[in-house]
């Protein structure tokens, strides 16, 4: 398999993977966030996205890599670093908020929801960048 192919699958998974939480994050907006049980899901949802993000960025970065665009290797180096730092970010704040609430807090669950569309937010920006991207990735 060439690199360029290689490149291509790597980009597709990547874009797989956002295009897969901007679908299903969404859905959380339909129901509270009071109920713990839907708010764990939420934070795994997260979890997993961010996780799967990180591990498919680094190898999007190194295929692209391997094609000789370094600018966009960088590019979705950078995807992914982020994701990294954003999973700790997210989960630590979502952590915060599940214990206020358990605690009576009933601004708890209206930070929690900002979070929630911060997360989408943010997966929307980079989903932005790598569609537009793919032009000069393949």
């Amino acid at each position: 398999m060439t690199p360029d192919v290689i490149a291509s699958y790597a980009t597709i998974i990547l874009l797989f993977l956002m295009a897969y939480f901007m679908l299903a994050a969404p859905a959380f907006l339909l129901v509270k966030l009071d109920i713990p049980v839907v708010a764990q899901l939420l934070r795994g949802l997260f979890s997993a996205y961010f996780q799967m993000v990180a591990i498919a960025g680094v190898l999007a970065t190194a295929a692209i890599a391997n094609t000789g665009r370094l600018h966009f290797a960088i590019a979705i180096g950078l995807i992914a670093a982020f994701a990294v730092a954003a999973r700790r970010w997210f989960l630590a704040r979502m952590d915060a908020q599940f214990t206020a609430r358990d605690r009576g807090d009933v601004e708890a669950v209206h930070r929690l929801r900002r979070l929630h569309w911060a997360g989408m937010t943010a997966n929307f920006i980079q989903l932005a960048a790598v569609i537009g991207g793919v032009p000069y990735i393949m």
